[in-house]
């Protein structure tokens, strides 16, 4: 196993004011321990836990004289950050969300204050891009201060690790035409009826008027110009309004997170929080097309299954932290037949920006083994506004539930139940080889 050691990071000072922001989410939201009641006041005990995250705030993915520059007659916020990596708000928040997992394993008792975990007790796994290290050391710093641990990187820096790449390693002429037939038949609806958040979009940038549309390297966004492509040992692509949109609708979104003042992150358009939503849901789709339907989703997120499975039977790992992008949490939890679910406080519909998907393990008195499996993440005034986390002031955490399985009165799930869930769902990779196969 290759780790990488790295230096750590700076982390910027947190603003007094923020002190005194105190943010709660809804009442369908609860802590992570916290099933209405505390949940070991019921008699469980916190075993173990595994974390599979999205990077934090980054910068856009491109950069100066991209075209994503040329769509708008505006200039985009001064990043902190090259394009693609991660923010000094990112990094920010990313501190805070490892202090709160700190805050919350020490009151479940499975971390002792202060721990510095022996070999094999504690894995922190990170995709080689910068976004994903960077969020990982943080995340770090603020989990384990003081325990001087080394973030695990698998491959050459600045590449796709195979674990987190969300990849196609099997193709045939027929399997492309099954999935293509299923993103259809899932999603062609939804793209469909994209019409008002493009009109939107299009305003918002002042679109018609960009240099990228006078010169005709852009036309006007339609709702059903988008292709898919595959291609062997590369993530699905896409050709389109849809992928040229979703560039400008990420740089938005990231952009409504960083700048203080709302109206400029709109580019002077006072955008109420439901049209924040709508900017936001063209990405989303396009991150539905490309991972969420579930012939594709078992394809790509087949390595990360493998390796979640493992974390989740290994006996002696009370802490693991996966840390990759939107794409790996999305074809998972498609690959997992997560049912659909709404995430209050978050203008990103799935997988928001930091999100966390925890899969705790809790004993009973009996010694029998649960597994609940939530989304952690930070709402909108979370993001904006940086309050410091702790057990009361904690961040958003929704349930998961899974079709076929059965929670119990305190949503818990069998632990042996899910494993056989989900390793039924990592085998589906295979399936398809065997169904597909030319």
């Amino acid at each position: 196993m290759k780790s990488l050691k790295l230096s750590r990071l700076a982390l910027p000072a947190v603003s007094l004011l923020s002190v005194a922001l105190l943010f709660s989410c809804q009442k369908d939201i609860r802590k992570p321990f916290d099933t209405g009641e505390n949940i070991t006041a019921q008699g469980y005990e916190l075993k173990q836990a595994v974390v599979l995250s999205r990077h934090n705030i980054r910068a856009p993915l491109s950069g100066s004289g991209s075209l994503l520059e040329r769509m708008t007659t505006h200039q985009w916020f001064p990043w902190s950050a090259g394009a693609s990596e991660l923010s000094l708000r990112g990094g920010l928040l990313e501190t805070e969300m490892g202090q709160y997992f700190r805050k919350w394993l020490e009151a479940e008792g499975l971390f002792p204050a202060n721990y510095h975990p022996e070999e094999g007790e504690v894995r922190i796994y990170a995709n080689a891009k910068q976004r994903t290290i960077a969020t990982a050391e943080y995340f770090l710093s603020g989990l384990l201060p003081s325990a001087n641990m080394e973030i695990e990187v698998q491959a050459p820096y600045d590449t796709m690790d195979p674990t987190f790449h969300p990849q196609l390693t099997f193709l045939s002429k027929s399997y492309v035409k099954a999935a293509k037939e299923q993103i259809e038949s899932l999603f062609r609806e939804k793209t469909a009826n994209l019409a008002d958040e493009y009109a939107l979009l299009s305003d918002v940038l002042d679109f018609k008027n960009s240099e990228a549309y006078r010169k005709n390297e852009v036309k006007d966004f339609a709702v059903d110009d988008y292709e898919v492509t595959f291609n062997l040992n590369a993530e699905p692509s896409m050709t389109g309004s849809l992928k040229t949109a979703t560039s400008a609708s990420d740089a938005l979104t990231l952009q409504y997170y960083e700048e203080p003042d709302e109206t400029k992150a709109a580019f002077g358009h006072n955008l109420s929080f439901e049209q924040w939503q709508s900017i936001s849901r063209i990405k989303d789709t396009y991150g539905d097309v490309l991972f969420g339907a579930p012939l594709v989703a078992h394809n790509v997120a087949h390595p990360l299954l493998v390796t979640i499975e493992h974390e989740l039977s290994e006996e002696e790992r009370a802490f693991s932290f996966l840390c990759g992008h939107d794409s790996n949490l999305c074809s998972v939890l498609a690959a997992l037949e997560v049912e659909p679910y709404v995430l209050p406080g978050s203008i990103e519909a799935s997988t928001p920006i930091g999100a966390k998907v925890v899969f705790s393990t809790y004993v009973n008195s009996q010694k029998q083994e649960f597994l609940r499996a939530d989304m952690v993440y930070q709402n909108v005034d979370f993001l904006r506004q940086m309050p410091l986390l702790d057990l009361d002031n904690h961040p958003c955490v929704k349930p998961l539930r899974f079709r076929g399985l059965n929670a119990n009165e305190d949503g818990l799930y069998r632990k042996e139940d899910f494993m056989k869930h989900l390793h039924v769902h990592a085998e589906k990779y295979d399936e398809i080889v065997a169904t597909y196969s030319e």
